[in-house]
Parts: structure tokens; C-alpha cells; sequence
């Protein structure tokens, strides 16, 4: 089995099934940690739940917004795009490998004229990626019960310059002139907090 790729920012991947072959769906899985707070001099830990919010953008080839896929709207109007749904603690026991919110998209069904993709997360409670163990992401075939194939992970917050914010830019999925996708890490923090805010600077700067 071919090993997946470990993205780093500003590197890309071209997506095909294993074995090669025209990709037709993949699921973005995110995965986070609690916070461990002491208490009592240091004696006893206690969980601070982290709730991210991971959320996907649609545009055009103009950079004109058709659609954005978050919380409050887990399914793109072309039915494409489907998100698993809130996941409000983050993991409260460490690692457990399992994703805590899962996207997945449908590359048949997306709209023809959908032309790039950006996933972004916001920290719902302002809570700084400084403070948050560990944030990452894995791009696979499968669904959001099973993993068939990890095709590339991307440690999000690892970098210092994710200390201060609490939203960052994840990556983005491009469609190509064969009617395949690339996905492109881009892994910048933003300055905003909310969800729109941030798709605002993705129209802005990362298109």
C-alpha cells in the first residue's frame, strides 16, 4: 500500500484513486485535542473542551462565493459537499486517531461551475491554537466510518505562527483543466474569529 503524503505548507497534491485513476470522493477528516488544565498546585488535571469549527468555501473561477458548508449548514446546495456535524470537546482522553469532524466530497456531484474548494477552521470559543495539544488533518478515501486509504495528513498547528489566532486557512482543492483535482496545503492563521469573516479573507487573499 502506498504511503500517504505528509503535506507541508505551500506543497500540493494531485488527487487519483490508488492505483491511479480519476478520483471521484474523498473525506477531509480533522482531529483535535482537548486542553489539560492543573489545578491544586499542579496535583490534579482537569478536560477544557475545544470546539473547531472546520468548514469548506465554494467559488468560482471569477472568485465569486456560490456556497459555503459549516455547521449551521452541513450540506452544499448541490449536494456535493456533507459535513459530519459539530463536534463540540475535542478529544478528552489524548490521541485517539479518530477524526472529530469528517467533510467529505463528492467530486461527481459538485457544480460545474465550482471551481476551487478552501477548507478553513475557527475556534468557536476564541481559544488560542497555542494552547490546543494538537490539531491535524488527513485526506482519504472512504467514508466517515471507515478508512480505505489515506492519501495525504497535514499537521495544522504545529508552527508558531498559529500562537495569537484562532482561525487558520487549511488548504484548498483547485480543479484542473482535465476535470481533476489538485489539493494545495496552505496553512496560514487568520486574523478574524467567524466563520463568514474568514471566508471574506479567503476571497481576498487565497484565490
Amino acid at each position: 500500500m502506498a504511503m500517504a503524503i505528509d503535506l507541508k505548507k505551500g506543497t500540493s497534491i494531485n488527487l487519483q484513486k490508488k492505483g491511479g485513476g480519476k478520483l471521484e470522493k474523498v473525506c477531509v477528516g480533522l482531529n483535535w485535542g482537548a486542553i489539560k488544565r492543573k489545578s491544586f498546585f499542579g496535583l490534579l488535571s482537569n478536560n477544557e473542551d475545544v470546539d473547531l469549527d472546520g468548514s469548506a468555501a465554494v467559488f468560482d473561477i471569477h472568485k465569486k462565493r456560490l456556497d459555503t458548508v459549516y455547521f449551521k449548514q452541513v450540506c452544499s446546495k448541490d449536494g456535493a459537499i456533507r459535513h459530519s456535524g459539530d463536534d463540540l470537546t475535542g478529544d478528552e482522553g489524548g490521541d485517539d486517531g479518530l477524526d472529530n469532524e469528517v467533510i467529505v466530497i463528492d467530486f461527481q456531484k459538485i457544480s460545474e461551475a465550482s471551481h476551487t474548494i478552501v477548507l478553513f477552521l475557527n475556534s468557536y470559543q476564541k481559544q488560542d491554537f497555542s494552547i490546543i495539544p494538537y490539531s491535524k488533518a488527513r485526506i482519504f478515501e472512504g467514508t466517515p466510518q471507515r478508512v480505505d486509504h489515506i492519501l495525504a495528513t497535514f499537521n495544522l498547528s504545529a508552527d508558531d505562527t498559529f500562537a495569537g489566532h484562532v482561525s487558520m486557512i487549511m488548504g484548498k482543492f483547485i480543479r484542473q483543466e482535465d476535470d481533476n483535482w489538485r489539493f494545495e496545503a496552505i496553512g496560514e492563521p487568520s486574523e478574524t474569529a467567524r466563520v463568514f469573516d474568514t471566508v471574506d479573507v479567503i476571497q481576498e487573499k487565497y484565490l
